[in-house]
């Protein structure tokens, strides 16, 4: 009776019914998910929020502070910093979004295939990994944009490519756990190929752990970029981005501190943002836990 397909779905949407649950109690998830929602809503927006154009200038209003007409002020060419911090985060969540695909696609691939295989595929991989774990990050992702170039899709490449190492590990860990249950052992019995295995079988029950990293890279890809941007090997001027402006800023922070101040506090807001949905959802996916 129990395995019947009413019974099955019955039980799906218990879950999903408890998923939700826990999701509205967990106050993380809940400001985490309202924050970012209005940031990504503004961005999108952009076009029919901001008052002018992201690269008009008004060379008589230069480095002005915040007043009626600008609410943020102006930076050292006359730009209106609000407009510039609605385009450019379209930019810094682009390069967030695509980065954190990148690392996700072929660090889980890596992951299923290391753990579920084992023997010279696991040695090959996991010393690829251990290979790029040797290089800091931000640095890995320097030697990449030296290589492909400056241009903004080289940069989601190079902060994609960073982050593999992390989905690869937890990956893989979680798979070498589950390959063991009875039920894949019968899977393989019954003539599953590797691939039916790893991607019906394996794959949807690491889906928890890789909803949490992938969240929280996001907000790690999002300063990754506005890192890069801010050395120069980003976007480029004179198109928005946060860690651009932050850049374009520092030399008037003594005279002008609201040219930098505004552009850090929407990459704080947002990461920070990012970061409580992100632990909210660890909270949630664990079933140790209890909200």
């Amino acid at each position: 009776m129990s395995n019947t397909p009413k019974s099955l779905e019955l039980k799906q949407d218990s879950q999903i019914t408890r998923f939700l649950k826990r999701f509205v109690r967990s106050r993380n998830v809940m400001v985490g998910s309202i924050v970012l929602s209005v940031i990504v809503v503004m961005v999108l927006l952009a076009p029919v929020i901001a008052p002018y154009e992201p690269t008009e200038q008004f060379r008589r209003d230069r480095l002005l502070p915040p007043n009626e007409q600008y609410i943020l002020g102006t930076d050292n060419l006359g730009r209106d910093i609000f407009t510039r911090i609605l385009y450019g985060g379209q930019v810094s969540l682009q390069v967030g979004i695509f980065s954190v695909a990148i690392g996700a696609t072929l660090g889980v691939l890596l992951g299923l295939a290391s753990g579920y295989f084992g023997g010279w595929v696991d040695t090959v991989i996991m010393r690829l990994i251990d290979m790029m774990l040797a290089f800091p990050g931000i640095l890995l992702a320097l030697v990449i944009i030296a290589v492909l170039g400056r241009e903004l899709q080289n940069v989601m490449i190079a902060v994609g490519v960073s982050s593999i190492p992390v989905y690869t590990r937890v990956v893989r860990g979680s798979t070498l756990s589950i390959k063991q249950f009875d039920y894949i052992v019968a899977t393989q019995a019954l003539g599953a190929s590797s691939w039916r295995t790893m991607t019906l079988h394996i794959l949807p029950n690491v889906l928890a752990p890789i909803i949490v990293v992938t969240t929280n890279g996001v907000a790690g890809a999002i300063i990754a970029g506005a890192a890069l941007s801010f050395l120069g090997l980003g976007q480029q001027p004179p198109n928005p981005e946060w860690g651009l402006m932050l850049n374009e800023g520092r030399e008037f922070i003594r005279v002008a501190s609201w040219v930098t101040t505004y552009p850090g506090l929407a990459i704080m807001i947002t990461v920070l943002a990012i970061n409580l949905l992100g632990d909210g959802l660890r909270d949630i996916l664990d079933p140790r836990l209890k909200l």
